[in-house]
């Protein structure tokens, strides 16, 4: 099973568009909300070498980046790729 994490809000409207099309292909992740948890919010600026914005997706440790990037990668078949290539 790949390793799917997510930084959120909870009002994002592009978070719950990534979450729904991730549930869409049956698939679970792990959501670290930012705005509850400011070690998360850190580890989110860390990773993604300072972007602010809301989700950024990593699936098995591969930064996507946010929800277009995420249905970009679904349209492409890249998606598929990053899912494959688990650790």
């Amino acid at each position: 099973m790949s390793d799917i994490e997510i930084y959120s809000t909870a009002i994002c409207p592009y978070c719950i568009a990534a979450k729904n099309l991730l549930k869409s292909k049956g698939l679970a992740w792990r959501e670290l909300r930012i705005d509850l948890d400011p070690e998360a919010r850190k580890a989110m600026d860390e990773r993604t070498q300072g972007a602010r914005t809301v989700p950024q997706i990593f699936i098995n440790g591969t930064l996507v980046g946010g929800f277009d990037q995420l249905a970009a990668a679904d349209r492409s078949g890249k998606l598929q790729a990053l899912l494959s290539d688990q650790p």
